[in-house]
């Protein structure tokens, strides 16, 4: 098997590893933590997670430049590229302890409502995970060079290895009367561990080299006018899932709360990775298509086809969670989480209508035109949450969520104008083929989905029942009235020979 197609695998194994040991330590790091300091640790996380977008996009201006070098045998070049990239990030580590210090001394005036405790431990941790970052950030060039030189096996075996072992040790310290300060610590040995591997593995296997033969400030510009819109799409991806928190912390807003509101966060982000998993063995090719200047029919059909598998996995989640999420937060974290649930599912469902048009996300970068979405989401996402931010007042943590989902939403409407005067692609006929059939059979599939919910009970056992009920009549129904003839296809050839009716 190929590096390439190991490496997918490996992807997905992360998925599924990250989303399911996620699922499992959370309800046992609240229990060993408490409501109160799991909220503050969320807190804390959220707000480092603005200063890591600091890293300008380089690790992907990394992988672009180091395979333009090696496809064109410039040895010297690529050294130079690197040792260049290297100064950069000096810069961008000075730059983050710079910024970290600054936050670190108005604590106190950002989030006045923390006790006295609670600000110690904020301080603590606000000032390890800046060392932490300010090491995380340049040392992830060692994995953007190994994909560069399309050695994934390695630094994703090993980004594996090391989240299993972490949240073992996580289970070990919370065990042993460890606090969310320890976590931290935790985090950043780890961290450190696994860059000193992978540059071991750079430096001595793949025997890159850091050499700066001549400053450039051309190529300065060149890597910033590549990175500067990736940095931007990483500026929205943060303030859309950690910016609610922030906000939640400078209204005084109860630790607590803070909690409850990064739980429901945590399960919609879950939400999308299952979709990333399938829509992500189709990408390849539709960029190789848009490269090659396909027509924008045959473009709107391979969108439609990506959106459609993705929408079949989609609806299922989305369903299940509709229909029983409920349940599965009061079992899962206990009835102070029960806001999670709605959160979780205003967000799943703004969220998949980007997830099912996928595809045109990578025309966007393929075509060097994701300027206009990056200005867009940005621009309404901040006016969303600061509309939530006023609607925390009358409607609590759901006036938040609908604020900034409301800003999210209206963005994907602009954008799919943009898509068909724009991009030229058919939109009126994407819509039309990706509910044909389907929408139908998901109404019909809710309506068997609550009769299941009858099943009397109330344990973890009832709920198993009732997820298992829900998938089988999903899956037969989907199969038998929802998917297209291509589809049934694909499925049937997917299936081993042995399992296929004679």
């Amino acid at each position: 098997m190929s590096q390439l197609k190991k490496g997918a695998f490996l992807s997905y194994i992360t998925i599924i590893l990250t989303n399911g040991i996620g699922l499992l330590l959370t309800p046992y790091m609240i229990r060993q933590l408490g409501d109160s300091e799991y909220g503050l640790y969320t807190l804390i996380g959220s707000l480092v997670g603005y200063i890591s977008v600091l890293d300008l996009g380089l690790g992907n201006t990394i992988v672009r430049f180091v395979a333009k070098y090696r496809a064109e045998q410039d040895r010297p070049s690529e050294e130079n590229f690197l040792a260049t990239t290297m100064l950069i990030y000096g810069g961008i580590a000075a730059a983050i302890v710079a910024a970290g210090v600054a936050l670190y001394l108005n604590l106190e005036s950002m989030f006045p409502n923390l006790t006295a405790l609670e600000m110690h431990k904020a301080k603590l941790m606000f000032g390890i995970l800046i060392f932490n970052l300010s090491i995380t950030l340049p040392g992830g060039a060692f994995t953007a060079i190994s994909s560069a030189y399309e050695h994934f096996v390695f630094p994703r075996a090993l980004n594996i290895a090391k989240y299993v072992v972490r949240s073992l040790m996580v289970v070990a310290l919370l065990y042993w009367g460890g606090d969310a300060v320890s976590i931290v610590v935790l985090d950043t040995v780890m961290n450190l561990l696994v860059i000193g591997l992978n540059g071991y593995y750079v430096l001595g296997k793949l025997k890159a080299r850091f050499r700066l033969h001549q400053f450039q400030s051309p190529l300065v510009r060149e890597i910033f006018s590549y990175s500067v819109w990736i940095f931007i799409f990483a500026m929205v991806g943060q303030f859309q899932w950690r910016g609610g928190q922030i906000v939640l912390g400078f209204l005084g807003i109860s630790t607590t709360l803070i909690g409850v509101y990064g739980v429901g966060i945590m399960l919609g982000t879950y939400y999308g990775a299952f979709s990333t998993a399938i829509s992500g063995v189709f990408l390849p090719r539709a960029t190789k298509m848009t490269v090659l200047e396909a027509s924008s029919e045959e473009l709107t059909s391979m969108m439609i086809r990506i959106g459609r598998f993705s929408l079949l996995t989609l609806l299922m989640i989305l369903g299940g969670f509709l229909l029983y999420g409920q349940q599965f937060v009061l079992l899962w974290v206990g009835p102070t989480y029960k806001l999670a649930w709605p959160i979780a599912l205003i967000i799943m469902c703004s969220y998949t209508l980007p997830l099912v048009q996928s595809f045109a996300n990578s025309m966007l970068e393929a075509r060097r035109k994701f300027s206009f979405k990056a200005l867009t989401y940005i621009s309404l996402i901040l006016i969303g949450t600061i509309a939530g931010a006023f609607f925390v007042k009358d409607f609590g943590l759901l006036g938040l969520c609908i604020g900034s989902t409301g800003g999210w939403i209206l963005s994907q409407i602009i954008m799919n104008f943009y898509y068909q005067r724009v991009m030229h692609l058919d939109i009126f006929r994407f819509f039309k083929a990706l509910q044909h059939r389907l929408f139908p059979t998901f109404v019909v599939i809710l309506a068997l989905g609550y009769l299941v919910d009858w099943i009397p009970g109330h344990g973890w056992t009832n709920l198993i029942v009732k997820m298992v009920a829900f998938s089988g009549i999903y899956l037969v129904m989907m199969y038998k009235f929802g998917m297209n003839a291509d589809e049934v296809k694909l499925v049937n050839e997917s299936v081993p020979s042995f399992l296929r009716k004679e």
